[in-house]
């Protein structure tokens, strides 16, 4: 591959006087302490200070219109809502989305909240007084095994009252507002370790035993309510659109030269399994019962970036024949790391199919920037926040393949600014690699 020269994702001047740590700027660290970014800690997140920082740099005013291609849960948006402007995105994990049109909805009057919460509160009570005498053989009827493991049985059956009044309530956005605080509370209550992105339901928290279904379900609509009356009065401007879709960014509907600015951040090569890290919020509001309800409804609808995706004699886990022929220079290159992979994972205990990985993820960002350049406007720009791997110890800059695979689809030139080195915290473990990785911002111009 061709040397880079990397420079700093530079913070402004006013950012660079707070001290703003910009290494945090691809994690979700800034958005935990923000107004509605913190509602859902989405372990896939980047922070909304990033996103800021990129509108001012470019000059994306309003009413112009910026997209996000992996939209999670909804941090590109919500930064552009609070500014004014126009925004588009679609995310392939329908799970996410539900709380992403949450998070983007601000109409909503605390005195709406206040009173539905009542309604609930009294709903709860007679609910309380029909506990089944065999609780623990009920709730086994309704949730798989993970969720027994997690939660003390009154809890669950109190949580269980309250899912079960939201599902009740007739205003879409009311309805849609509570369950997400419904699903905020989830974690919070929980007996079980069930810190991001991992559940060891083995590990007991002591600190959640003492806590209380309904009062810490109230605690947090409230707060979340709070939280849309600050994002209101901070907003710069209100006026704007905003379309969210469920679907694939691998081929959009999106207008043509429709988007001022794209700022993302794909999946990481780094065999994360997006649809795993929400299986606690999915079993418990009833969207799924085992492993084969997640991969039916989340796994299979995600761009490759887990081996638990991955099937040997599927394939489509076969290098493209369009980018092959339209990126011979990076074809070459990663044609010899999956050779060197696929020897490797022979040799070792798990034996992950990380070849196959670094294979279809690399046809899936071949179609997903072809379609970001279609959408992208004339002299503009796209920002993508990712990091590279080492899977077996081979090393993938997946960075600088970015670059050159947007230059084979057509962008004019790339270029990468340093975010963080990673990976340090490990040097230690003698079963990690020992390449050093870093975590960058690919800029592509049309």
């Amino acid at each position: 591959m061709n040397d880079l020269q990397v420079t700093l994702f530079e913070a402004p001047e006013s950012e660079k006087k707070k001290k703003t740590d910009i290494s945090e700027w691809g994690t979700f660290k800034d958005s935990l302490k923000a107004p509605v970014h913190r509602w859902f800690t989405y372990p896939a997140g980047f922070s909304y200070k990033a996103v800021e920082h990129t509108l001012d740099r470019f000059n994306i005013t309003a009413g112009q219109r910026i997209y996000d291609p992996f939209m999670g849960s909804g941090t590109t948006n919500i930064v552009a809502k609070s500014n004014g402007i126009n925004s588009f995105g679609i995310e392939a994990h329908p799970f996410v989305i539900e709380i992403t049109k949450t998070k983007l909805f601000w109409e909503i009057e605390n005195k709406s909240i206040i009173s539905t919460l009542d309604k609930i509160e009294k709903s709860l009570s007679a609910w309380k007084k029909k506990t089944p005498e065999n609780l623990k053989e009920y709730l086994g009827e309704e949730f798989p095994e993970l969720i027994l493991k997690c939660f003390l049985e009154d809890t669950l059956y109190e949580l269980l009252g309250i899912r079960n009044q939201i599902r009740k309530i007739e205003n879409d956005h009311i309805r849609r507002f509570l369950k997400t605080a419904l699903i905020c509370t989830l974690r919070d209550v929980s007996i079980a370790a069930t810190g991001w992105p991992y559940i060891a339901p083995n590990k007991i928290k002591i600190t959640s035993m003492s806590k209380k279904g309904f009062d810490t379900f109230k605690t947090t609509c409230l707060k979340m309510a709070g939280d849309l009356s600050k994002i209101r009065s901070e907003a710069s401007n209100l006026d704007s659109e905003h379309d969210i879709v469920l679907g694939d960014s691998r081929k959009t509907n999106f207008p043509d030269e429709s988007a001022n600015l794209i700022f993302t951040s794909p999946p990481y090569l780094n065999n994360f399994d997006y649809a795993d890290r929400t299986r606690l919020e999915m079993y418990f509001m009833g969207d799924a019962k085992n492993w084969k309800d997640i991969s039916k409804r989340v796994r299979t609808k995600l761009m490759t970036s887990a081996t638990t995706q991955i099937s040997r004699t599927d394939p489509r886990y076969s290098f493209k024949s369009e980018f092959v022929e339209k990126c011979p220079e990076v074809f070459n290159f990663l044609n010899t790391a999956v050779t060197e992979l696929g020897i490797l994972r022979n040799q070792k205990g798990g034996k992950k199919s990380y070849d196959l990985l670094v294979t279809g993820y690399f046809n899936d960002i071949y179609d997903i920037l072809k379609d970001n350049y279609r959408i992208l406007k004339p002299n503009s720009k796209a920002l993508y926040i990712l990091g590279d791997s080492a899977p077996y110890g081979v090393h993938i800059p997946t960075d600088e393949l970015i670059g050159q695979i947007g230059i084979c689809v057509g962008f004019k030139k790339y270029s990468i600014e340093l975010l963080r080195t990673r990976g340090g915290k490990w040097k230690e473990n003698p079963q990690r690699h020992n390449v050093a990785l870093r975590e960058t911002v690919v800029i592509l111009e049309k």
